[in-house]
């Protein structure tokens, strides 16, 4: 029996630059980029060398400690350098590709007659393990486990993006393949978390779907697991985005690696934002400059404005778990007595001189600019405005910055990651970096308690 949710509390942030739903194939790019940090804390050991020979679909690296899991390469070329950091950290991982590509074949898996083994090892030989993700702690999930359910969110509320059902066409079989994949691998159920009943989920077995209404964040999957059934100390739920499914359920279903996904490029700084398909790891510049900018002072975002990595203006690479980029105006202007005069070019919870309350329709164009510099925590009440989760969210970010694992526990850390906390982030009054301080209480819960 479907469940009905409905968030009250939340922020829509209504940015200008939406992609139109115009899908364009991107120019092949020649040099494809794998960044290690896009996988929380794997420690990579490299497979191939630089010069070393790849088919798409070929291993570049596993991860410390867990030989089975395998990171991918997107397409057939030469792996042509490693940059590394200090300490030697691998940075990225650069791959030049070849004009004619081939790629490496895996067997097909009978999903029907499949047992869960037999599911598993075909995902992490086939390089899509990394797409499940884990809480507590939201790191890449361990498969010797059984997750108590599996939770998917079908749409999103972030700012500026991507349309599920649109950048889902044509992948229904793959996506119908990896959910019954995925619904012998649970002990419970896989609820899919959508904003209408007649979207593509709609037609979907083996899943139980929820129809989501509210502002931001009703999509994030957070929001929809403490609203359905909250994670509890000593038990692990799955996560996965909607166009992974496509990627795992093409692999089961051929025993091919198939990196391609459809990202939206969005912005107010962009001419004619629309959707590109393109490959994991593909250069950004071209498709940029294909769009065009209305400035020169951008920042380009792996990701949405509230939980994307800002990315290199020249020479920058699609992320690995990416669907949409974005593309804003730098905010590195200051105004004069900016913090004492009517504002009307903003959106803003707080009603003192500002008036994005009276026009909650009105679309904005904004920059990175943070309107306040990093100062102590001011109680306001504001983050519980817009938190939904039935969590104290003031407390639980004091409680990682002191390191008190017993108050984090209490607290509810086990169901929470870092998305969750960029709209309290966005609002906060005192700059503080929330998503940072959460992941860094994660990371220590992981370490200590995981």
């Amino acid at each position: 029996m479907s469940k009905g949710i409905k968030v009250k509390k939340g922020l829509d942030l209504r940015l200008v630059g939406e992609a139109s739903k115009e899908l364009v194939s991107a120019h092949e790019s020649k040099t494809y980029v794998i960044k290690p940090s896009d996988f929380h804390l794997v420690v990579p050991k490299m497979i191939v060398k630089e010069g070393g020979r790849l088919k798409k679909g070929d291993p570049i690296f596993y991860a410390k400690g867990n030989e089975d899991l395998k990171v991918l390469s997107p397409v057939s070329g030469t792996l042509t350098k490693i940059e590394r950091g200090a300490k030697r950290v691998i940075l990225k991982i650069f791959i030049e590709a070849d004009a004619q590509q081939e790629e490496a074949v895996y067997n097909p898996v009978n999903i029907s007659s499949a047992k869960p083994e037999e599911i598993k090892k075909a995902w992490l030989q086939g390089g899509c393990w990394p797409f499940i993700m884990q809480r507590p702690y939201d790191v890449i999930a361990n498969q010797g486990t059984t997750p108590r359910d599996i939770f998917i969110s079908g749409f999103s509320t972030a700012p500026l993006a991507a349309d599920v059902d649109f950048v889902l066409q044509g992948k229904e079989k793959e996506v119908q393949a990896a959910l019954t994949a995925l619904s012998k691998l649970t002990s419970g159920k896989i609820h899919v978390g959508v904003n209408s009943m007649s979207g593509m989920f709609a037609a979907m077995k083996d899943i139980e779907l929820h129809q989501v209404s509210g502002p931001h964040p009703a999509g994030n999957v957070g929001t929809q697991i403490n609203k359905l059934s909250p994670v509890n100390k000593g038990e692990t739920v799955w996560t996965i985005a909607p166009q992974h499914l496509a990627i795992m359920g093409e692999m089961l279903l051929t025993g091919k690696y198939n990196p391609e996904r459809i990202i939206a490029f969005v912005g107010s700084s962009l001419k004619n934002p629309k959707y590109f398909k393109t490959k994991i790891g593909a250069e950004l510049d071209p498709i940029i400059q294909e769009i065009g900018l209305k400035e020169e002072n951008v920042r380009v975002i792996n990701g949405d404005v509230l939980t994307g990595v800002q990315t290199e203006k020249q020479g920058g690479h699609l992320g690995f778990a990416n669907s949409v980029v974005t593309v804003i105006p730098e905010g590195d202007d200051y105004e004069f007595f900016g913090w004492n005069k009517p504002v009307f070019d903003k959106i803003s919870t707080s009603r003192a001189l500002t008036f994005s309350w009276l026009n909650p329709k009105k679309k904005y164009e904004l920059t990175t600019n943070t309107n306040g510099e990093h100062r102590a925590f001011v109680l306001t009440g504001n983050y519980e405005e817009v938190f939904p989760l039935d969590i104290y969210p003031l407390q639980t970010l004091k409680a990682c910055m002191v390191k008190d694992l017993d108050q984090m526990e209490a607290l509810g850390m086990y169901e929470v990651a870092p998305e969750d906390f960029a709209l309290t982030e966005f609002i906060c009054v005192s700059k503080q970096p929330h998503q940072q301080i959460i992941r860094e209480g994660l990371d220590l819960m992981y370490k200590e308690i995981g």
